[in-house]
């Protein structure tokens, strides 16, 4: 862990935003996760001068379809103001996340409805009393 990665990992610890839990250098699929917050669907990745764009750019598409949002900051928004940078996961928390992505374990079947038990469908017109539209 980098120093810069230290001085955003003690605000984020011990749920100091808005009791979000976090958690650092989370293996998550093929890759690592800088901060990592489940609950909020939220990954955090400080990129530092090194990073290359191409593969940033396919980790954040892999966790974009595992159902996560991430939230890239460069190393030099965090030496200018580590607040902000805080302010802004704040932020990306309390937006609503991308739905989490599922497979179907089994296929789910409705009941077919009874019109002599006085059920109708859903597709079907409500009918007036007597059956006489």
């Amino acid at each position: 862990m980098t120093e810069t990665e230290r001085r955003v990992w003690s605000r984020l610890r011990n749920r100091k935003i808005d009791g979000y839990k976090f958690r650092r250098q989370v293996p998550l699929g093929p890759y690592f996760v800088d901060f990592l917050c489940i609950s909020g669907r939220l990954a955090v990745e400080i990129d530092g001068p090194l990073h290359e764009e191409d593969s940033d750019q396919r980790k954040t598409e892999w966790l974009n379809r595992s159902g996560y949002r991430v939230h890239r900051v460069p190393v030099s928004s965090v030496d200018e103001s580590l607040d902000d940078v805080i302010h802004g996961i704040y932020l990306e928390l309390t937006q609503p996340s991308l739905p989490i992505p599922c497979t179907p374990t089994r296929q789910r079947f409705a009941l077919p409805t009874s019109p002599l038990r006085g059920e109708a469908s859903e597709s079907s017109p409500p009918r007036s009393p007597g059956g006489v539209c």
